[in-house]
């Protein structure tokens, strides 16, 4: 994939100084398949979604609307869009696409790593398949998403003129501190988590996930340095001394206590909006290593629940969906870097 470049901070968007902190919940609502088996166009199961609504309740007490980013296969299995269109058709979330391109039409391309990656397709391609996820949600959900996140974070060259085209406002696919240029992937290592104006003519906005690294050694270059020596374990030892540690704000691989260690990091650092990401297969047991069974299950939304309950109380902080947010930040005049 083409070298992607930060955003320079002049293209950030913040938030006026009296605002409070912003959390977006965004869950990427996709099928079910083995992440370390070779892609397949046969892996189509939805059958978790009918846990779906156990995590929205938990939602809906802390008043929070996720936003559901949908791939091909929830977009077009009425097991999967139904429960959707119901929580969206009351208002209780927002709905966006997300890009699986193994599994969205046209078929044109080679089944592989690197044409996982959505932004690596020619431009054409790219475009004919969120096309086709588009008419799927338009047609079953009847809604015509503004937010979009590519899957695998595969944001690419052509990616920012394909969604100004299609009409989309916010984009969720920059995943700072991660490199996943080794099966082809963009290498995202140098980025910050402020929100940037990709475009600023079209208005169209990113909001990254939120990852960073984290300690008095946090940096990308001591992290590529700390890498080199991983036959030495010097990785483990620095995350085990906290003084280097490559944290994502999730609690899918990493605990409630690296999760507030990362928001309270960063928002020492002036953070003000944050995203809390997740799988929806991981809201239902058995279908990701998060949660194996209905006690992980359990434990898994208890983090989340408390994640939330903290960053609405010891941060301060609200919810917004990506659409909300755009509004708002597109409301506030520019500050200074």
């Amino acid at each position: 994939m083409q070298a992607l470049r930060p955003p320079a901070p002049a293209s950030y968007a913040r938030l006026p100084a009296d605002h409070p902190p912003v959390l977006l919940v965004v869950v990427d609502t996709e099928e079910e398949f083995d992440w370390n088996a070779p892609f397949d166009r046969g892996a189509t199961g939805v059958s978790h979604m009918r846990r779906v609504g156990e995590f929205q309740s938990l939602c809906d007490a802390l008043g929070v609307r996720p936003v559901y980013v949908i791939d091909q296969p929830i977009a077009a299995q009425s097991a999967a869009f139904e429960p959707l269109r119901a929580i969206h058709d009351a208002g209780r979330c927002e709905i966006g696409a997300h890009l699986h391109p193994w599994l969205s039409p046209p078929f044109e391309e080679e089944l592989n790593a690197r044409n996982s990656y959505p932004g690596n397709l020619p431009a054409a391609l790219e475009r004919a398949k969120l096309g086709a996820l588009l008419a799927a949600i338009e047609e079953n959900l009847h809604v015509r998403p503004t937010s979009y996140k590519a899957g695998r974070y595969g944001f690419g060259p052509h990616t920012a003129a394909t969604l100004v085209e299609f009409g989309f406002r916010c984009d969720l696919s920059f995943c700072p501190a991660f490199d996943q240029s080794a099966d082809g992937g963009p290498d995202y290592s140098d980025f910050a988590c402020e929100p940037s104006w990709i475009d600023e003519r079209a208005r169209l906005l990113s909001l990254p996930t939120t990852g960073a690294f984290v300690g008095w050694g946090a940096s990308a270059r001591s992290h590529r340095l700390a890498e080199s020596l991983r036959g030495l374990r010097v990785p483990a030892v620095l995350s085990r001394l906290r003084a280097l540690e490559r944290l994502h704000l999730s609690p899918e691989g990493y605990s409630l206590s690296e999760n507030l260690r990362l928001s309270r990091a960063l928002f020492a650092r002036g953070l003000r909006v944050f995203t809390l990401a997740l799988h929806s297969p991981s809201l239902a047991p058995g279908h990701t290593e998060y949660v194996r069974d209905e006690a992980q299950l359990q434990q898994f939304l208890a983090s989340i629940r408390r994640y939330i309950e903290f960053f609405l109380g010891e941060l301060g902080g609200c919810n917004m969906t990506a659409r909300e947010l755009h509004e708002r930040l597109s409301n506030t005049p520019r500050l200074p870097a």
